[in-house]
Parts: structure tokens; C-alpha cells; sequence
């Protein structure tokens, strides 16, 4: 299955942009992943309904700007923080999705020195959080996916070994990886080797080009990474993951994208789906190359 991030459609994300979702249906879609930026603007049961009226899943990704930092020295801003990410383990249990995917240890944007103690300390204080908040999506049957971002977007959790490590030490069943072909782009030694490292342990595929723009327009070696995706195990969504800024200028800021990196958000999506289908159907990728042997696994630490 090929699925959308909400952000293609617009941003913030509101009642209102469901009125996309017949078109991305119509092309083949068969998932919406919803951002949950603002509370205020979403109602999950209309985006539910407006979902199964055209036969869409749903997945939700939290948004984790602002003060929404489970790993702050504050406690006031952690216990907010938790507080946000039970709103988006409730939200995604009301739209019947089954995925909370993000960056949840931390504050997107922060990126900054920190000594080996307070780094420590922000770890621990994303686990203990990680610990409630899986507890929580326990009860509902809700799994949390774990995204590591690039150095430029966090400090804390940077490429996929982190990842795991995290969710090792949060030692709950329905915590894992959610795993994002930009930042490995940018993070991991071997794109082939951290997905292979990840199986068994990954929840979300978020398919974004190097640029951030069309998938198959940069130099992301997608047959080799989906291959290793299929080998992984992995059966889920393929979701594509590009941004459409111009109506949220803060966004644009928070992703440094500062030009075009596509034509319009309908021609992006009509060729995403005609590349990734080819290469991705049901969880399979038969006919797909396999991975160089000179692309080696990462190492682990």
C-alpha cells in the first residue's frame, strides 16, 4: 500500500483538507497520514467518516515543535508534552488508525551542545515519557513509532541504531521505529543496512526524496531501499512524505525549505504513486534488485 502525508494536502491540517482525500483515493492511495498540528482543527470523527467514504486508512504523526519536549530539563514542559502525545495516542485511537509516528523524545528544532550528563538526562526523560506514553497506547491499541531526525533538525536520536536503543530501553511492545528516507539520507552510513537493522521493530515508511521533493526525481536509491524494506518484513504503508509550505511560512522555516522542490502538490502526488507503486504493492517488492554488495550494514553501538 502507497500511502499521503496530510502535509502534501496542506498545512496546518483541518476538517476542511478532507475534502482532498476523493482525489487521493482517486489515485491510487489507500492511506492518509494525518499531522496533528493544531487540536483545535481537527475532529476525528469527520475525518473518519470522510476516510471510509472512500475507502482511506488512517495513520496519525505528531507534531512535535514548539514546547512539545518530553526530554526538557522543565517539568511543567514535559508533563505538557505528555499531555500532547495522550491527545495523539486518543486522536489516532478515534479515527481507528494505529500508529502514532514522530520524533516524540524531543523538540523538532533543537540541536544544540550539551554535556555528556545532560544529554543523560534529556535520554532518561524521554524514556521515563516514552514509558507512560506506550503504557497509555497500550490501552487503546495504539503502537508508537519512534522517527530519528537528521543533526540539523535534533540532538538527541539521529539515525536508526538510536532509535532502537530508545526503544530498548522503553521496553514495551507496542513501541518501534518509524523510518524516514530523508534523514537516513542524511544520518546513516547504509540506507540498505539500517532498515535490515530495524526489522521486526518498524512501524512507519515515510518514502521522501532527498530534496524533500518528488520520490524518483533525487538520487535516493529507492529499489535497493525497498527491497530492504520487503526484506525486512515489513507489510505496511510506503507513505509519501513532502510538505506543501505556502500557507505555513513557520513550517517552511522549521524544514529550511526555502525554494521549490516540486511542480504543484497534485502532479507530486500523481508521480509518486506511479513511481513507488512499481516498486512497492501489498508489502512486496518482486522484481526489485538487490541491494549492492558493496552497501554495507551499519555498525552498531
Amino acid at each position: 500500500m502507497i500511502g499521503l502525508s496530510s502535509f502534501i494536502l496542506g498545512s496546518p491540517m483541518t476538517d476542511d483538507l478532507t475534502k482532498h482525500f476523493p482525489a487521493v483515493a482517486e489515485l491510487g492511495y489507500g492511506l492518509v497520514e494525518i499531522a496533528y498540528q493544531n487540536p483545535e482543527l481537527v475532529h476525528a470523527p469527520l475525518i473518519k467518516r470522510a476516510a471510509e467514504e472512500v475507502g482511506l486508512k488512517l495513520a496519525v504523526a505528531g507534531d512535535f515543535t514548539g514546547g512539545r519536549n518530553i526530554s526538557s530539563g522543565s517539568p511543567a514542559q514535559r508533563r505538557d508534552a505528555l499531555a500532547y502525545l495522550a491527545e495523539c495516542i486518543e486522536f489516532a485511537a478515534a479515527l481507528g488508525a494505529k500508529v502514532v509516528a514522530g520524533p516524540m523524545y524531543s523538540a523538532v528544532g533543537l540541536a544544540q551542545p550539551a554535556s555528556p550528563s545532560e544529554r543523560l538526562r534529556q535520554w532518561d526523560h524521554a524514556v521515563q515519557g516514552l514509558k507512560s506514553a506506550a503504557a497509555r497506547g497500550d490501552a487503546l491499541g495504539i503502537a508508537l513509532a519512534v522517527e530519528p531526525l537528521n543533526r540539523f533538525e535534533s540532538d538527541l536520536v539521529n539515525t536508526v541504531d538510536q532509535a532502537l536503543r530508545m526503544c530498548a530501553e522503553v521496553g514495551a511492545s507496542n513501541v518501534g521505529v518509524a523510518l524516514d528516507t530523508f534523514h537516513m539520507n542524511i544520518e546513516e552510513e547504509s540506507l540498505t543496512g539500517a532498515i535490515i537493522a530495524a526489522a521486526g521493530k518498524i512501524l512507519s515508511f515515510q518514502a521522501s526524496e532527498n530534496t524533500r521533493g518528488t520520490p524518483g526525481a533525487g538520487h535516493i536509491p529507492w529499489d535497493q531501499v525497498l527491497t530492504a524494506l520487503a526484506r525486512s518484513g515489513y507489510t505496511g504503508a510506503v507513505i509519501v512524505e513532502a510538505f506543501k509550505t505556502d500557507d505555513d511560512p513557520a513550517l517552511a522555516g522549521t524544514l529550511s525549505l526555502w525554494r521549490p522542490v516540486f511542480g504543484s502538490p497534485r502532479q507530486l502526488q500523481r508521480d509518486a504513486i506511479d513511481f513507488l507503486s512499481a516498486r512497492w504493492g501489498a508489502g512486496t517488492s518482486a522484481g526489485v534488485p538487490a541491494p549492492a554488495p558493496s552497501d554495507k550494514p551499519i555498525g552498531r553501538t
